[in-house]
């Protein structure tokens, strides 16, 4: 495992903030005015894909709440009126789906009439009983998008396979990450300076009030397990009910270099899970019988996209994204594997699809990726030299070659970031505070955030109680159905109650496939 200390190659530990209920005056003006003003809901934008009985209305945040009566936008948010009777409802459930850079828009659709299952089943409880509100945060979606480039220059293909870059390689990612940061600098205007996860709590206190709700009840997944846990330090007495589900590790000694570096680690260990799981159904894939096989296969189509990408489009690169996406989720481990055997048994199809999109579509991805990188660089230091991202990645990618660079990538241009960044929050609240208690969800084997997260986010939080899915990996647990999970989160959404002690659940089941294309088990579903 690799610890805080390499890290946090760049700066030691860095300054930190950490406020109980003393957010900054301009919050507080903020959240009052937005108490007055309210929300008008109404039809959500046409494009959006959300239709009655789903509403949108918007609310105003200052950019800089340093300056509450300077320059403001407008955050776009979206409803679903609780489905229960009136005299059960028990307010608004407001819910973030992580990034960052996520839109949360989409939430309302999980309680609407017809919502494929899992879904439905999963959060019919909370549709019951809670008005279900989702948003585009800052920056992202119709919430003042940032854009730092193009949206056709922003997923360039195709791209090279990222597990072993040659020097030119090497040379070429960083003028690469130094142009999106200057790209950035360029398109992003003031918004920029003022992305960060404290921004986004004061946000959500707007949002809290605009919604006129005393407390807050909030969901978060991912990303918006660190949102949910900085506001929870800003605003503990705002919050009435909260779930953290897949959580980033707070430990502000890893926010946002050193957690990468220890999510390469767990990356590879997931990876391990997908080849093993492909060598046991190798009669359906013809990957290979054992995990050793499934990773040469895997590698021989890597070299040969190397040398001829597919539908001159989709590479090595292309392929490696879509193996990451399996390392992500269960619910892809069917496709990734039918889109590996596919491509070598001479149909690219499905390959290169994961590479087409509309050029709304290509929108949306440069935005999402332009807010992430604007949250990640702005909310603390990292590292200015390339020789310590080199060093740190070259050390970590011997032993844990499948994500590492990649991530690397995805991050360099914090090496030239353009504002100053923050200091991160350091999350916690004492004994004897006003915070209820906090329903934490982890699997024990998730990659994207791994289970040490979840484990010091409970020890920062007290009274919380965390619920483990062992042997278990995928990424956000409310998008699988565990009937376990569920019995936990349903009695304290909808009673307020927490178990008695920490509570285990037995993993749910991987998927089966049923053939080339598809898989019997009901946990293979996206939400949306």
């Amino acid at each position: 495992m690799v610890s805080l200390a390499l890290a946090a190659g760049a700066p030691a530990t860095p300054a930190t903030a950490r406020a109980a209920d003393q957010a900054p005056a301009g919050a507080v003006l903020a959240a009052g005015r937005a108490r007055t003003a309210g929300i008008r809901f109404g039809a959500c934008p046409a494009d959006s894909g959300l239709k009655a009985p789903v509403q949108c209305g918007r609310v105003t945040v200052p950019v800089d709440y340093e300056l509450p009566d300077g320059p403001t936008i407008k955050l776009l948010v979206s409803r679903l009126r609780a489905a229960g009777r009136p005299g059960r409802r028990q307010g608004a459930l407001v819910f973030n789906p992580g990034g960052p850079g996520g839109s949360g828009l989409w939430f309302p659709l999980v309680g609407v009439p017809g919502a494929p299952q899992p879904t439905r089943r999963i959060w019919a409880a909370a549709a019951d009983a809670y008005d279900l509100v989702g948003f585009d945060p800052r920056g992202v979606g119709y919430s003042a998008p940032l854009s730092c480039e193009k949206p056709a220059d922003h997923q360039r293909a195709p791209t090279a396979d990222p597990r072993r870059p040659t020097a030119a390689v090497l040379q070429m990612r960083q003028l690469a990450a130094q142009s999106m940061a200057e790209g950035c600098a360029r398109r992003a205007g003031e918004l920029l300076a003022h992305m960060t996860t404290a921004d986004m709590a004061r946000d959500l206190d707007v949002i809290r009030a605009a919604l006129h709700e005393k407390r807050l009840n909030y969901f978060g997944v991912s990303y918006g397990t660190y949102l949910g846990a900085v506001y929870a330090t800003l605003f503990p007495s705002h919050v009435r009910r909260m779930v953290t589900d897949s959580v980033v590790n707070p430990d502000p000694r890893g926010i946002w270099y050193g957690a990468n570096l220890v999510q390469d680690v767990a990356f590879e260990s997931r990876w391990a899970d997908w080849k093993a799981w492909a060598a046991r159904y190798d009669r359906v894939y013809r990957l290979g019988s054992t995990p050793e096989r499934v990773q040469a296969s895997f590698d021989r189509a890597a070299r040969q996209l190397g040398k001829h990408p597919a539908g001159s489009r989709a590479g090595a690169g292309q392929l490696h994204s879509a193996a990451v996406q399996a390392a992500y989720y269960d619910q892809e481990w069917v496709p990734f594997a039918h889109l590996l055997a596919s491509y070598l048994d001479g149909n690219a199809k499905a390959l290169i699809a994961t590479t087409t999109s509309t050029s709304k579509a290509a929108k949306s991805a440069e935005n999402g990726d332009a807010a992430y990188l604007a949250v990640e660089c702005g909310d603390s230091d990292w590292p200015r030299d390339w020789r310590v991202w080199h060093r740190d990645n070259s050390r970590v990618a011997k032993r844990y070659p499948f994500e590492t660079w990649a991530n690397a990538w995805l991050n360099l241009p914090c090496a030239y970031w353009p504002v100053p960044a923050g200091h991160p929050v350091d999350v916690g609240v004492p004994e004897g505070s006003d915070l209820p208690p906090v329903l934490i969800l982890q699997s024990d084997r998730d990659a994207a955030t791994p289970y040490e997260g979840a484990l010091e986010l409970h020890s920062r939080l007290p009274g919380s109680r965390l619920i483990t899915e062992t042997g278990a990996g995928s990424h956000g647990l409310v998008s699988i159905w565990n009937p376990c999970v569920s019995a936990s989160v349903d009695r304290y959404l909808v009673k307020g109650t927490v178990d008695d002690a920490d509570v285990r659940c037995e993993g749910h089941p991987a998927p089966v496939p049923t053939g080339r294309a598809g898989a019997s088990d009901a946990n293979t579903g996206h939400l949306y």
